[in-house]
């Protein structure tokens, strides 16, 4: 069955979709009442972050629209130090849109929000004319217990630290769309284990941001310039996966401006290197964390390359991947 102007009518078709798929889905007490807003706890310090995901095609290797909307909302708060809590999600469907993949959609949203330690709290959902596109708006709530995390807290000296191999995301959605067959599979994950850990443990973390859209090179240099410091990378010490590796040669890709959705870089106290990056490794999605670098004076980013040379990396110039996300 598909989606008809009807579904967004705000009339019985519209309860049914909304009972059916979407409160089937996300089922919980502070949903189940069905009032205009939701009424939940609270924290001395909050943090608040809003995305919308257009990502095409919705279905992917290693996930769908509905598992990156979660984790990419969830990863953010993460992001500042804080503990992801609630979650609101507003579909525009167009037309024509299968009601069985819309299903499966929330279905992956209500696994990924468990995975994460998150509810479902509030959502919309229109319906508009068009052939069968869905798009996810979410917004997230965290709360901060101690230290939040910012970039203008880098130091000299401190250590960098990847959470994983580069470019998987990006990768899978390219060879999907041209139709290159291969096994890279998207690395969409919440990454609430890792970050909990960090914390938990006493690491001094100074920044953290998810590599996404952009890459790890425009993500560096957003580092770089908030806090006024040089990031000089090594670039053997990137961690990229043989397929990957061999995907990038074969297209003439650049491996720093390809994005991720399940990876994270973050800065820590050069004391605690070492402590964080077996954390790290020992968590959830963490396995192949890397050391790739450290915080210098200066500014922007510098790698050295593998012939020994050095060489400034630049943030993405240009449209990138047009809806990765």
């Amino acid at each position: 069955m598909k989606i008809t102007l009807a579904h967004g009518s705000g009339g019985q078709s519209t309860k049914e979709l909304i009972e059916k798929i979407f409160a089937a889905s996300y089922k919980n007490p502070v949903l189940d009442m069905m009032e205009d807003s939701a009424v939940v706890g609270g924290s001395n310090k909050i943090a608040i972050t809003t995305d919308s995901f257009v990502v095409d095609p919705i279905f992917f290797k290693g996930g769908n629209i509905g598992r990156l909307a979660v984790c990419g909302t969830v990863n953010d708060l993460l992001m500042r130090g804080a503990t992801p809590k609630y979650l609101t999600s507003a579909f525009i469907i167009e037309e024509g849109a299968e009601l069985n993949e819309l299903k499966l959609i929330a279905a992956s949203m209500a696994q990924a929000a468990k995975e994460a330690g998150v509810i479902i709290v509030a959502g919309d959902t229109k319906v508009v004319d068009g052939n069968g596109r869905i798009y996810i708006n979410t917004s997230g709530v965290g709360f901060i217990e101690g230290e939040d995390f910012a970039s203008t807290k880098c130091e000299e000296d401190d250590a960098i630290i990847v959470s994983g191999s580069m470019g998987d995301h990006h990768a899978a959605i390219l060879s999907h769309r041209m139709n290159i067959k291969n096994e890279i599979a998207s690395d969409v994950a919440p990454l609430c284990d890792m970050v909990s850990n960090l914390q938990k443990n006493g690491v001094a973390v100074h920044a953290m941001r998810d590599i996404t859209r952009g890459g790890l090179g425009t993500v560096l240099n957003e580092l770089a310039e908030a806090s006024g410091k040089c990031f000089k990378i090594k670039e053997d010490a990137i961690p990229v996966n043989p397929q990957v590796k061999s995907f990038v040669k074969l297209l003439g890709l650049n491996i720093m401006h390809m994005g991720n959705e399940g990876k994270l870089v973050c800065v820590v106290a050069k004391n605690d290197a070492e402590k964080a990056l077996q954390i790290i490794k020992n968590s959830k999605y963490g396995e192949n964390a890397a050391i790739i670098g450290k915080v210098s004076w200066g500014g922007g980013v510098v790698m050295e390359t593998a012939l020994g040379g050095k060489k400034k990396v630049g943030i993405l110039i240009g449209e990138g991947l047009p809806r990765i996300c």
